[in-house]
């Protein structure tokens, strides 16, 4: 972790308060900047609740949004930000636990921890399943609210 008086100015006015730097990055893209709310990647702040994942390469970082939009710096040096992305998506997740549905597959429903302490729960559906198919939104649903009682969320 970088100590807060070495840190460029750059990346102490990037962030919005009351976001705290964990650790930053600088790369040909500029700086990807881990806060202990969110990400700052390329000039879009991507709150820890909205990462689905990090994936990491010898080039850098691509993070993939839990809607499916997906984020590339390079960063030859990534220094400690591979470690917090890791760790801050996995701190965000409250739960996540598979349920299937129907012959076709199932649905992964996963509870995230937002930056104000609210619980958002999101449905990842088997690949080939549509998830504007009513009935299997029904039947997600119904996965969802006995994995709420279950877990008390």
């Amino acid at each position: 972790m970088k100590l807060f008086n070495r840190m460029p100015a750059e990346v102490r006015e990037a962030v919005t308060p009351p976001d705290r730097v964990l650790t930053y990055a600088d790369g040909p893209d500029g700086y990807v900047i881990a806060t202990d709310r969110a990400l700052y990647i390329r000039g879009t702040r991507l709150p820890w609740f909205r990462v689905d994942r990090g994936l990491w390469d010898e080039e850098g970082l691509t993070v993939v949004t839990t809607s499916g939009e997906e984020h590339r710096a390079l960063l030859p040096e990534p220094g400690r930000v591979p470690e917090a992305v890791r760790e801050r998506v996995t701190a965000s997740i409250v739960v996540s636990q598979y349920a299937p549905l129907d012959a076709r597959g199932g649905v992964r429903l996963v509870a995230r921890r937002t930056d104000d302490d609210r619980t958002v729960w999101e449905f990842v559906f088997d690949s080939g399943m549509d998830p504007e198919d009513p009935g299997l939104r029904a039947l997600a649903e119904q996965a969802l609210e006995e994995a709420r009682r279950s877990f008390g969320v």
